[in-house]
């Protein structure tokens, strides 16, 4: 599918300075931002709402990969208007298929999630309308987790599915991604790395995106 995409996440920044996060991707080079939306009740953590999104896309156009983790996501999509993907999940949306014509008829990418318990042939009546498939390679919530290593198998059988039914969907992997983890979730077919705490913990960012898009 081209270019590994690096998308790091600001969950993992200080909150402090969300600004100073997101310059500092800028400046390694990744590709996307990518936004951890939570509400406390679809996962046990709280971060942020819309608004952020909308004050860091005055600070720059680079690519808002959103991931709602949220209960009843279709009541907070349209607040989302700054993004460029928006991804929601399958466990928390009982009309997914019209979510997702909604979030493109927004004119953004539109995508699905699944957490580790979820196996992937439940996406299956979905695959011909997604633009992105975010697998959870992580119990969702918090950073710093370790890589569930089974969940690269539904990478991989995602992957197989594109293939076989000549579709175009990216695939994306969350949770305990770092440069040991990395080379095995491309491997499995991954296109989008999303990276947290290795991503603001690694000295030099840039060399850090560097390699894993080299992967």
């Amino acid at each position: 599918m081209g270019k590994t995409i690096i998308a790091p996440s600001v969950l993992s920044a200080d909150f402090a300075d969300f600004g100073g996060a997101l310059a500092q991707i800028v400046d390694s080079g990744a590709d996307w931002v990518h936004l951890d939306v939570m509400d406390g009740q679809f996962v046990p953590n709280l971060t942020f709402g819309p608004k952020l999104a909308e004050d860091l896309r005055r600070r720059s156009p680079i690519f808002f990969d959103v991931h709602l983790m949220v209960e009843s996501p279709q009541h907070i999509v349209p607040a989302f208007a700054a993004a460029d993907a928006i991804t929601f999940h399958l466990e928390a949306a009982i009309h997914a298929h019209r979510l997702i014509q909604e979030i493109r008829g927004m004119g953004k990418k539109a995508g699905i999630s699944i957490v580790p318990s979820t196996p992937a042939a439940a996406l299956n009546g979905l695959l011909p309308y997604v633009d992105l498939i975010l697998v959870m390679t992580v119990n969702p919530g918090f950073g710093g987790q370790e890589l569930i290593p089974e969940c690269l198998e539904k990478v991989h059988f995602l992957a197989e599915e594109r293939q076989k039914r000549n579709l175009g969907y990216l695939l994306s992997v969350d949770g305990g991604i770092h440069e040991k983890t990395a080379p095995a979730a491309v491997a499995a077919g991954a296109d989008v790395l999303v990276a947290g705490s290795a991503f603001f913990n690694a000295r030099d960012k840039a060399k850090l995106v560097q390699q894993l898009r080299g992967l």
